[in-house]
């Protein structure tokens, strides 16, 4: 059974290809482990206020919609206080790909692999479990 985290593009492929390590989210997990990455099928928000610069870390890639893309592992997950934001800040590229504000969570990523062959599914909300 994998635990899978359905995350909106280009999101997800940022985290595929290395390029964002730090999943936000407005809710804490006590879980750690391996966790696989699932590309959700809604397609990217040109309206987003950063997208043209998200977009520019992974020029010409494919975004894996509907498919779990890679699997990492859940290493923490951090408390946002104002000290953590303002170390975050220091790493322009992860502040950009991340929704940094107090209170809310930063969900550490670490030995991220990209699989071979992607795995088609339909996605859910939190942590949900594929075959």
């Amino acid at each position: 059974m994998l635990k899978v985290l359905t995350i909106i593009e280009p999101w997800a492929t940022l985290i595929a290809k290395k390029k964002k390590f730090i999943e936000t989210r407005s809710w804490k997990t006590s879980y750690r482990g391996e966790l696989y990455i699932h590309a959700s099928k809604k397609k990217i928000d040109m309206k987003y206020p950063a997208m043209d610069k998200l977009l520019e870390l992974i020029p010409n890639d494919e975004m894996g919609y509907g498919k779990i893309i890679c699997k990492c592992n859940l290493v923490d997950c951090v408390y946002m206080d104002e000290k953590f934001i303002e170390e975050i800040k220091k790493n322009e590229q992860e502040y950009l790909c991340g929704g940094y504000s107090e209170g809310r969570y930063a969900w550490v990523l670490a030995n991220i692999e990209v699989l071979k062959n992607p795995i088609e599914a339909k996605g859910n909300l939190r942590i949900w479990n594929h075959r």
